[in-house]
């Protein structure tokens, strides 16, 4: 394929190799697979590089992560492309380091973005939304993480890094007393309710729990409860990342010490608040909570999801909570769980009904533990890629010529990476292997 690295080009003809009785998968796969890299990343004169999500010309910190991450497995053996995934590391970490609290960012200081949003403060240039998301700190330090595993490279955990990290584990820390500490607010004028925080910007009140606090979800909906349980375990995860990296590589023990305490008391939190019996799956985890007793039972396609804490690396997929978690989302009690003639899986409300995500699909395979149920999610996907070859947003459960964003690089990057798990090739270093005889 043109303009593709050679370790790229290697990697599509091995699945192919090891899908010749699914030919209609494979060339789905040798569509999704480059997508990000051809159509999406961009290394800029400084040596960073620039991630759009595919039909938003802005770089998502958590989009840009979750795209590249398929590529970690060629970049163990390919220094370019390492470097190239150094340099989103770098880019992702100069962002943060410019305004933790926002979620997405331009690729120059040239004011583009949701400008007249009210959020308290001078607004960076650089920033293209402030939706303050917990997850948006997660991704850029697993990937840094991963990239570390895969490659064993070590000169982007530099002095830089060290000082995002700081402000990382500084605003969890405030963001667990939201109430009293915390200065951030969020209001989009005449926009959807989900696009903005209730009472002028603060969000729903919350009590003090250990989790930490989240005004958004991955999916840039509003939370209706403070406490984002899969997040929250996501951060647990990647402080356990911060801890090693701090022990290993920074030699810095105050930071990784900080890092394991801060992910107990997270931990904990979930453990207290984020768990509740339901009728009929049991003891589950709740999507979101507030620590006043109120839970919202349900789950999102993007992740990180309650289907996604596998993959994430929070619980085993035996996990008896989690296996009935996994029942619930995949159940209609899940109000964004749909069943339609063309497929059943998870939607979003931040599409219309009945319209289910290629996301959540893939992210169904890498957590299954039925050989079964993987090989019927395949067989899904080149049912329901519209005729395209490549993923979309959400697509109708009765009707996958009718789908939202033509061009979006995360699903396809997910799709891979599901396709590239089924095949027994996994991400150094992540924690879930999924394949033949897993």
């Amino acid at each position: 394929m043109q303009g593709l690295p050679d370790s790229l080009t290697r990697l599509i003809d091995e699945v192919a190799a090891r899908l010749a009785n699914r030919p209609a998968t494979a060339r789905q796969f040798a569509r999704c697979f480059p997508n990000t890299y051809l159509t999406t990343m961009r290394r800029l004169p400084d040596g960073t590089t620039f991630v759009i999500t595919g039909d938003i010309p802005a770089m998502w910190l958590r989009d840009s992560a979750a795209q590249v991450r398929p590529y970690l497995i060629p970049a163990a053996t390919d220094p370019e492309l390492a470097e190239l995934l150094v340099g989103v590391v770098r880019r992702q970490v100069r962002y943060i380091l410019e305004d933790p609290y926002a979620n997405a960012f331009n690729e120059a200081p040239n004011g583009r973005g949701h400008r007249r949003d009210r959020v308290k403060v001078a607004l960076s240039p650089w920033v293209w939304e402030r939706k303050y998301e917990v997850d948006s700190l997660c991704y850029p330090v697993q990937l840094a993480y991963l990239l570390w595993r895969a490659t064993g490279r070590t000169d982007h955990l530099d002095d830089e890094f060290r000082r995002a990290v700081g402000p990382i584990l500084a605003l969890w820390r405030r963001e667990q007393r939201h109430e009293a500490e915390s200065r951030y607010r969020f209001r989009r004028p005449f926009r959807w309710r989900s696009d903005t925080l209730a009472r002028r910007g603060r969000g729903s009140p919350t009590a003090t729990t250990g989790m930490t606090w989240s005004g958004f979800r991955p999916s840039d909906d509003a939370c209706r409860y403070g406490y984002l349980v899969p997040a929250n375990g996501f951060a647990t995860v990647v402080l356990g990342y911060v801890a090693e990296i701090a022990a290993g590589v920074l030699g810095d023990a105050g930071l990784a010490a900080d890092a394991r305490g801060l992910a107990t008391e997270i931990d904990a939190g979930i453990r207290a608040h984020g768990i509740v019996e339901h009728p009929r799956h049991g003891r589950i985890y709740a999507y979101e909570t507030d620590g006043f007793g109120n839970h919202l039972l349900m789950d999102d396609a993007n992740i990180p999801s309650l289907l996604s804490l596998p993959y994430l690396g929070y619980v085993d997929r035996e996990d008896p909570v989690y296996a009935a978690t996994r029942r619930f989302v995949l159940s209609p009690d899940n109000p964004h769980f749909y069943r339609g003639w063309a497929a059943a899986g998870i939607g979003s409300p931040h599409t219309p009904r009945r319209y289910i995500w290629h996301l959540a699909l893939a992210m169904q395979g890498l957590t299954a533990t039925d050989p079964a149920e993987r090989e019927g999610l395949l067989d899904l996907f080149t049912r329901t890629d519209a005729g395209a070859g490549l993923m979309h947003e959400g697509f109708h459960a009765d009707n996958p010529a009718r789908f939202t964003r033509p061009w979006f690089a995360w699903a396809n990057a997910l799709f891979s990476e599901f396709v590239l798990a089924h095949c027994g090739l996994t991400v150094p270093g992540s924690p879930l292997a999924v394949g033949p005889g897993a």
